[in-house]
């Protein structure tokens, strides 16, 4: 994956992985840019959440894993302040 390709100004969905065993199935959440979709995945979810959860981006599917690469690749202004 090169995260250099990702448009981050383009649209995303999220489909949010399970939290429990118990609770319901996977959700869908639609965010008008693939930056807001990466913030809320990682800085709102619970991290739990994101390991069964999937980033779409045009015809491009990221992974937990790869969804936290993507964050990390400094592309994107922050929400969090540094500790």
């Amino acid at each position: 994956m090169d995260t250099a390709d990702v448009d981050h100004t383009g649209p995303a969905g999220l489909y949010i992985g399970r939290k429990l065993k118990g609770s319901s199935g996977i959700r869908y959440r639609r965010f008008s840019t693939v930056t807001e979709a990466l913030r809320f995945a990682i800085e709102e979810m619970p991290a739990s959440q994101l390991r069964g959860s999937c980033l779409e981006v045009e015809e491009q599917r990221f992974n937990g894993a790869q969804i936290r690469s993507l964050y990390d690749a400094g592309q994107i202004p922050r929400l969090r302040q540094p500790f």
